[in-house]
């Protein structure tokens, strides 16, 4: 007789899923939703040209930058980083901050230059791509928590733009007649470069909670309202954004000779330590046996002392 007939009354147990398998997952999806968001903007801006498309596509790339910023953090919370994650979150910043901001900007204003504004869109894109294959790089070949970033963040490079195109969207006129379109085009092609530079950007990873830090924050923050207060509250976004990128360019004006020189004297001092590196106990005693005891008979006769 079999166990099912001996046993009618009992059912087999289905397996319980793995919670832990599941909450890979959830640092994905926001990363998901940062691409959807990123695509959302890339439709916007190719359709019709009109100011209300323009900013909802930057809006959308600016939800984007919000699933971006929380899906690492999500990622640690739940202890689920993973190589897979961080390929995929790079993936998606080419789209959303790479290329949607691209396409946004060369509708907005840049088309007006034909294929001169093209081919700065382009680079810009391009440079965003190649930002963030050093990151990758530098994040597998580092460990540990990162005070700085090497090159301008693409999230940041995208969102400078986005915050240009939200306090330029009620002019009266066309932008290529209240701004002109060169100067959009330098701050592209200036994006592009820092992107790509060496030039390090503070993480603020490091900053605790303290009086000091307290103070700051207290003080940017009312510097924004202020900035709300007297012109006009989407100039406050613009204003932030390019704290932060002048910030890093200063650093790097003050301190970034002395940094240089200072890398450069620990890798001299570090090839002059390992080329007058002794030779090992080993490498010296490596001699036959027989030919040092022939060695130790001739030295007796010659001298009448013995080597010990």
């Amino acid at each position: 007789m079999s166990e099912r007939e001996q046993q009618p009354g009992q059912r087999r147990r289905k397996p319980r899923p793995n919670l832990r398998k599941l909450m890979f997952v959830l640092p994905n999806l926001f990363t998901v939703s940062s691409i959807v968001c990123g695509l959302y903007s890339i439709t916007l801006a190719a359709g019709e040209p009109t100011g209300d498309n323009f900013y909802r596509a930057a809006v959308a790339i600016f939800f984007g930058s919000f699933f971006d910023a929380f899906d690492g953090r999500v990622a640690r919370l739940t202890r689920t980083q993973s190589d897979f994650g961080v390929e995929l979150d790079s993936l998606a910043d080419v789209i959303t901050f790479g290329v949607a901001p691209a396409i946004l900007v060369y509708k907005w204003a840049l088309s007006g230059m034909g294929i001169a504004g093209f081919v700065i869109c382009s680079i810009y894109a391009a440079s965003g791509a190649i930002r963030l294959a050093r990151f990758n790089v530098l994040a597998h070949a580092e460990s540990g928590t990162q005070r700085y970033f090497t090159g301008l963040p693409i999230p940041l490079a995208a969102g400078m733009l986005v915050a240009l195109v939200i306090a330029l969207n009620n002019l009266r006129e066309p932008v290529a007649e209240a701004v002109g379109l060169w100067p959009i085009a330098t701050l592209m092609l200036a994006l592009a470069f820092l992107m790509v530079s060496t030039i390090r950007y503070r993480t603020f990873k490091d900053a605790g909670l303290n009086p000091r830090t307290l103070l700051a924050f207290l003080v940017v923050l009312a510097v924004g309202v202020g900035v709300a207060i007297r012109g006009r509250p989407s100039l406050v976004l613009l204003f932030y954004f390019s704290i932060y990128i002048l910030l890093g360019v200063g650093e790097e004006l003050v301190f970034g000779r002395r940094r240089r020189r200072a890398a450069r004297a620990a890798a001299e001092a570090a090839a002059a330590a390992e080329a007058e590196e002794p030779l090992l106990p080993a490498e010296e005693d490596d001699v036959p046996l027989e030919t040092a005891a022939h060695a130790t008979a001739a030295g007796g006769a010659d001298d009448g002392e013995s080597d010990t």
